[in-house]
C-alpha cells in the first residue's frame, strides 16, 4: 500500500533513473523532453506501444518495467488523448489516475514529466490541478484499522512533478493544496463515526481553524436558549450529547463589507428520532452532517489561500435520538424568527436545525448572500441520483453564479423549482408551517420550508444528500465521503466575491 507523502516541483529534465511517468497524446504525440526520454527505448515507443495496445487514448497507460535501452527502473506512459478541449477537471483526473498507477508499484519516489504532449507549455494552474488530483486520490480513511504484520509493506511516496515553470507551479499549488486540504477535512469529518464525533467534538474541529486566522465562536445550549432557537434545540433534546452552534469568520475582504454566508446542517447522527428510520443503512447517518463538513472544509480552503473576501460559516450541530425526552410528532415549536412549526415527522429534522441557523446568520451578519448546504432529503436522490446536488434559490443571479462555479470546480449542480404553489403544501391549520409536505416533491417542499427563514436575503439551498457520501468512485475519490461542496464554494467566492 502506498500513501502520498510529498509533492514537489522541478524543471523539466528527462530523468535517467527511478520510476518515471511521461505523457503521450493522440497518435503517441509527446513533448520534447519525453521524446528525448524514450528516444533510446529498444524498438522505439511506437513499436512497444503497438505491442502493448497503447495509442495515447485518454486515461490509458503503458507500463514498462526495466524498459529496454533505458536506465530507468520503470516507465509509465500515460495517455491524455487529444489536447483540444481538456479542462481543469481532466488534469485533476489525470493526477488521480497517475497516482493510482504509481500506488500499485509501491514506489517510494517517482517523477512525472508534466509537459503537454503537443509541445505547448503546460499552465502552472493545470499542473496544480494535476497535483490536487493526486493528493485527493491518495486519501484513505483507515485510522481505525488494527495494525497488521503486512503494514511494514506500506510505502510513502514522494512525487516530483517536472514542469516548465516550477516557481509558478509552486505558487499555484500553495492555493490548490489549501483547497485539497479543505476537501480532505470535510471527508474526515463525514467519515468519523458518531461515537467519536459528536456536536462538541465537531465544534472543537471547527475551532482548530483559528490556526489559519479564522475567528471562531462556539454557542452552547444556554446561549441558544437565550436566542430562542427552539427549532434547533428541539431536534437535540432527545440526545445526551449537547448541541452546539459553531460560527467561523474569515475577514479577508474590505472592512465592513457584507460577508458571504455559508450555513451547514450538522446532524452528527440521525436515527430519525421518534419517527425512527429503518435499521437497514442507518449506519450511513453518521454522514448527515455533510453540509456542516462542507462549510468547515470550505472555510479551511478560503483561509488557507488567504482569500480577499469576508466569509462567515455557521454550522448547527445536533444529534437526533429517540429518547424519552425526544421531540414528538404533533409537537409545535417556535423558531428564533418567531415562526411556529408543527412537527409532523421528527425525521424531517435538518430543516429545523437550518431554520434557526439561517435566521441567526442573516440577522446577525447581514450577509450579501446566504447559501445553505445539507444532506436534507432522500427525495433529491430519486430526482438526481448521486451525480448532481439539487440547487434551489430565490435569486436567479446567485443561482447562475453557483451553476458556473459548479462547472468550473467539477462539482455539479442541477436547479430545481420553487413556487408559491409548492409553498402551499407545507401550510397547516395548527401553526405557521409544518415541517414536511409528505412524499411528493419532498426536496422541493423542504427547500420551500427553508426559504421562509431566508428573510429575502439572496439565498440558495444545496441538497447534497446524494453527493456528500456514497457517490460513485472516480479518479479523485475512492472512499465513501467525497468532500463535495468545498471546491464549489471556494470557486464561487474566488470568482465573484473577492475584492
Amino acid at each position: 500500500m502506498t500513501k502520498l507523502n510529498k509533492i514537489s516541483f522541478s524543471k523539466i529534465d528527462a530523468p535517467s533513473k527511478g520510476i518515471v511517468v511521461a505523457l503521450a497524446g493522440e497518435a503517441l504525440a509527446t513533448g520534447a523532453a519525453t521524446a528525448g526520454l524514450v528516444g533510446d527505448l529498444t524498438g522505439g515507443l511506437a513499436n512497444v506501444a503497438d505491442i502493448g495496445g497503447f495509442s495515447g487514448k485518454k486515461k490509458t497507460s503503458l507500463d514498462l518495467v526495466a524498459p529496454g535501452g533505458l536506465s530507468l527502473d520503470r516507465l509509465i506512459v500515460f495517455g491524455t488523448g487529444a489536447m483540444d478541449g481538456l479542462t481543469r477537471d481532466d488534469w485533476r483526473a489525470f493526477g488521480g489516475a497517475v497516482f493510482a498507477s504509481l500506488k500499485s508499484t509501491k514506489a517510494e519516489t517517482a517523477t512525472v514529466v508534466l509537459e503537454a504532449p503537443e509541445g505547448e507549455e503546460l499552465d502552472a494552474e493545470l499542473a496544480a490541478e494535476f497535483a490536487m488530483g493526486a493528493k485527493l486520490r491518495a486519501y484513505e480513511f483507515d485510522k481505525y484499522k488494527s495494525k497488521k504484520d503486512d503494514d511494514k509493506a506500506k510505502k510513502t511516496l514522494k512525487l516530483t512533478l517536472q514542469v516548465a515553470d516550477p516557481k509558478a507551479a509552486r505558487k499555484a499549488w500553495t492555493t490548490a493544496e489549501g483547497i485539497a486540504d479543505g476537501v480532505i477535512l470535510a471527508r474526515d469529518l463525514v467519515n468519523e463515526p458518531a461515537n467519536v464525533l459528536g456536536p462538541v467534538e465537531f465544534a472543537a474541529k471547527a475551532a482548530e481553524l483559528e490556526a489559519l486566522g479564522v475567528e471562531v465562536e462556539i454557542l452552547g445550549e444556554k446561549e441558544m436558549k437565550k436566542l430562542k432557537m427552539a427549532a434547533l434545540l428541539g431536534v437535540a433534546q432527545g440526545s445526551v450529547k449537547p448541541p452546539r452552534l459553531a460560527v467561523m469568520r474569515w475577514n479577508g475582504g474590505k472592512k465592513g463589507a457584507a460577508p458571504v454566508a455559508l450555513v451547514g446542517k450538522g446532524v452528527v447522527f440521525d436515527t430519525g428520532g421518534i419517527s425512527i428510520k429503518p435499521a437497514g443503512g442507518m449506519e450511513d447517518m453518521k454522514g448527515d452532517m455533510g453540509g456542516a463538513a462542507a462549510v468547515t472544509g470550505a472555510m479551511h480552503a478560503i483561509a488557507a489561500r488567504k482569500a480577499k473576501a469576508n466569509v462567515v460559516g455557521v454550522i448547527g450541530l445536533v444529534e437526533n435520538m429517540p429518547d424519552g425526552n425526544a421531540q414528538r410528532p404533533g409537537d409545535i415549536v417556535t423558531a428564533m424568527s418567531g415562526t411556529t412549526i408543527e412537527i409532523l415527522n421528527t425525521d424531517a429534522e435538518g430543516r429545523l436545525v437550518l431554520a434557526d441557523a439561517m435566521w441567526y446568520t442573516q440577522e446577525k451578519y447581514k450577509p450579501a448572500i446566504m447559501i445553505d448546504l445539507a444532506t436534507l432529503t432522500g427525495a433529491v436522490l430519486v430526482a438526481l441520483g448521486n451525480l448532481n446536488a439539487g440547487l434551489f434559490s430565490n435569486n436567479d443571479e446567485l443561482a447562475g453564479k453557483l451553476l458556473e462555479a459548479a462547472k468550473a470546480s467539477g462539482e455539479p449542480l442541477w436547479r430545481l423549482p420553487l413556487s408559491k404553489d409548492y409553498d402551499k403544501i407545507i401550510d397547516t391549520p395548527n401553526a405557521d408551517v409544518k415541517n414536511t409536505g409528505g412524499r411528493w416533491a419532498g426536496s422541493i417542499t423542504a427547500a420551500q420550508f427553508l426559504q421562509r427563514f431566508s428573510n429575502d436575503v439572496p439565498w440558495a439551498h444545496l441538497d447534497i444528500a446524494g453527493t456528500a457520501f456514497g457517490a460513485p468512485k472516480d479518479d479523485i475519490c475512492q472512499g465513501w465521503a467525497s468532500g463535495y461542496g468545498v471546491r464549489l464554494l471556494n470557486q464561487l467566492v474566488a470568482d465573484h466575491y473577492e475584492s
